[in-house]
């Protein structure tokens, strides 16, 4: 593997076993992520190095910021409004409550505020999960079906596409994106992995997508309009989840990793498996966006 010139350090021995979601709120200066499995929020202080934990009453598959304050998820059922204050949770859309072998499974808000999140089966076998859109006036579309295990979302800078990963396809797809309605059209494959899955997904302010390997060791930086593989950085877990940019000049990068399923054996040999890893990125990453609603 080519290497980045850069460290990857553990930062949190979390011990997830599912790490995902990572997204900054740049509001408390700290890094929102979840433990899906394990039904938690997580509130990262790179400053205290400190990391709080909210447990939720069933799977959580995303977390964001508000814009007026607090956060919104993405959990088995529906989208939530959590107060970080009181940890209490407030049902703002209903989302496939005749589905419970269904949950939510990671999710961002692109630039207009809007948050997109998606949906798969527990056991990950079958196409029917759907990417679906929270609007801020709160109604919920159905964008994409057909999906096994949605993942990594971003936009492009100049906001006219988006892009979206289905992890077992081991594409990166892009749609045509219309910031003023949410459309989404012309889908196409732009990048292909091969080393492990992908996973999630960031892009960075030169348009370039950073791609989370799931069974694959590494995080790696694309170019979407050439496919061609720019850098890969390796992280000392196999099942890397997903990325975010953080930190006052969006040059930190995060990253979120899982322990499901290692052997005892696998354990012992990735005993930091499950943790937050950190690492300063060569370009600044695209500010995250908030929920408008």
């Amino acid at each position: 593997m080519a290497k980045g010139a850069v460290n990857i350090d553990c930062i949190l021995d979390a011990k997830a076993e599912v790490g995902e979601g990572p997204a900054w709120d740049a509001s408390t200066g700290s890094l929102l992520w979840v433990d899906i499995l394990r039904c938690e929020v997580h509130q990262y202080d790179p400053v205290a190095s400190s990391d709080r934990v909210i447990r939720l009453p069933d799977y959580v598959g995303a977390v964001v910021p508000r814009r007026r304050g607090g956060m919104v998820v993405a959990m088995r059922g529906g989208f939530h409004y959590l107060n970080p204050e009181t940890e209490s949770i407030e049902l703002l859309a209903e989302v496939e409550t005749d589905q419970p072998t269904h949950r939510f499974n990671d999710g961002k808000c692109d630039p207009s505020g809007r948050f997109w999140a998606g949906t798969m089966e527990l056991n990950e076998n079958r196409p029917n999960g759907v990417l679906y859109c929270l609007e801020p006036d709160l109604r919920v579309r159905a964008t994409v079906h057909g999906v096994t295990i949605s993942n990594g979302l971003g936009w492009s800078p100049d906001q006219r596409t988006m892009y979206y990963i289905d992890t077992p396809t081991k594409v990166v797809s892009a749609f045509d994106y219309d910031p003023a309605t949410g459309a989404l059209t012309r889908r196409r494959s732009v990048l292909r992995i091969e080393h492990g899955f992908p996973d999630g997904m960031a892009v960075d302010s030169e348009g370039m997508v950073w791609v989370a390997h799931w069974g694959g060791y590494r995080i790696s930086r694309w170019n979407p309009d050439s496919g061609t593989l720019l850098e890969e950085f390796p992280v000392p877990t196999a099942q890397v989840s997903s990325l975010a940019f953080g930190g006052p000049d969006w040059r930190q990068i995060y990253i979120t990793t899982a322990a499901r399923g290692l052997s005892t054996a696998q354990r012992e040999q990735e005993p930091l498996a499950g943790g937050i890893f950190t690492m300063q990125s060569p370009v600044p990453g695209l500010p995250t966006q908030e929920f408008a609603g």
